[in-house]
Parts: structure tokens; C-alpha cells; sequence
């Protein structure tokens, strides 16, 4: 297992075929203000890569934005809403289709309202991840061994909570309206990014 750390793209023919692990480190929560300065990637194999973007990036990556916008691979994240936007508003791909671990959790752990990351990995696979770096400058000329670990266990797990979420929503018969949240998340992150982040359009008021 190793993390590869890459400038600007990600080198061509590194991921085998299949479902991806995706996140991203972004310079704070609001997307058009906050710029993208990682995105982190697996095939599950065991290799986590992180590509870095400077504060001058004309985020020209042809090789990531291939693997995030190829049809025939699935993306998974934990709460994707947010990385499709930060991806769409930055890289110019919608990164589907997708599966996303945070609505996977709350569509089968509803004992529980505890669906951050790190929760998850610690009851289903009983293992611990650090979230200590999850604040930090992830703008900064240099990211730190602390960064980069957490930035690569953010990716590290998804393939395996994937595998326990599609028994558990298949066990519970909510497969197809888990599929369903999936299919329209990246409508969810367009409309965010075209300022309806909080309001329902679906609601009453």
C-alpha cells in the first residue's frame, strides 16, 4: 500500500479498470469562493493518489478529468454532493454515476444518526481514522505527512463500505431508492451550485 502525491493531473494508466474512490480537500465549504486544491483517488487495490492543484491551477488535468467523467466507472464517495459540485465548478466533468456511503449510511444505520466517515469505518470494518487533519490549509505551498495520510485514508475505505452498504440496502430493500438518491445527486450538486444550496425546491413553502 502507498500513497503517490502528483502535480496538477493524474499520470495516465495508474488505476486499474472499475469503480473509483473519490474525495476532495477544498479551501473551506462554500464552492465557487473556496478553491479546489486536492482530489484523491483509488481503485481499491491499495494505492491511494493525491493530486495537488496550485493556488494559479487552470485545473487542466486531462487524465483525472477522463477517469471522473468516464460513464462505465462508478465514483464513490461519502457525501458526494459535495465533491461533484467542487469537481463540476473546478474541473468542468460531473463525475457520476455515483454511490455515496453517507446516504448508504442513512438509508440502512438508521439506529444511529452518528454517519461521518470515520464512524463508519470504525463499526463496520473496525478500524480507526484520524479526522485531526480535516481543518487544515489545504492551500499551502506544502502539504504536510499529516495532510497527506489523512487526505489518502478519506479514500482508503470507500471501496470496502461500498460492499457492506450494497448487503445491507439489498438486506433491507432499499436498493432501488438508494439507486435512485444516487442518480439524482448530480442534480442536487448543479443545484447548489446555481444558489439553492439550503432551500427544497421540492418542499411547500
Amino acid at each position: 500500500m502507498a500513497v503517490y502525491f502528483h502535480e496538477e493531473d493524474l499520470p495516465e494508466g495508474v488505476l486499474a479498470p472499475g469503480p473509483v474512490a473519490v474525495d476532495t480537500e477544498t479551501m473551506g465549504l462554500i464552492t465557487p469562493r473556496d478553491r479546489l486544491c486536492v482530489v484523491q483517488i483509488s481503485d481499491g487495490k491499495g494505492d491511494e493518489h493525491l493530486i495537488r492543484f496550485g493556488v494559479n491551477s487552470a485545473y487542466d488535468a486531462p487524465n483525472l478529468k477522463a477517469v471522473l467523467a468516464d460513464p462505465e466507472r462508478v465514483k464513490i464517495y461519502h457525501y458526494a454532493r459535495f465533491d461533484l459540485a467542487a469537481i463540476q465548478h473546478y474541473l468542468g466533468v460531473m463525475a457520476a454515476p455515483v454511490f455515496c456511503t453517507k446516504i448508504a449510511s442513512k438509508l440502512t444505520r438508521t439506529y444511529t444518526d452518528r454517519h461521518g466517515l470515520k464512524n463508519l469505518v470504525s463499526e463496520l470494518l473496525g478500524k480507526e481514522i484520524s479526522k485531526q487533519q480535516q481543518s487544515s490549509d489545504w492551500g499551502a505551498p506544502v502539504l504536510n505527512d499529516a495532510q497527506r495520510e489523512y487526505a489518502a485514508s478519506d479514500v482508503r475505505y470507500l471501496h470496502q463500505l461500498r460492499d457492506v452498504f450494497v448487503e445491507r440496502l439489498a438486506r433491507e430493500n432499499r436498493t432501488h431508492i438508494a439507486q435512485a438518491c444516487f442518480d439524482f445527486l448530480p442534480a442536487r450538486a448543479l443545484l447548489d451550485l446555481a444558489g439553492w444550496p439550503e432551500h427544497d425546491i421540492f418542499s411547500h413553502e
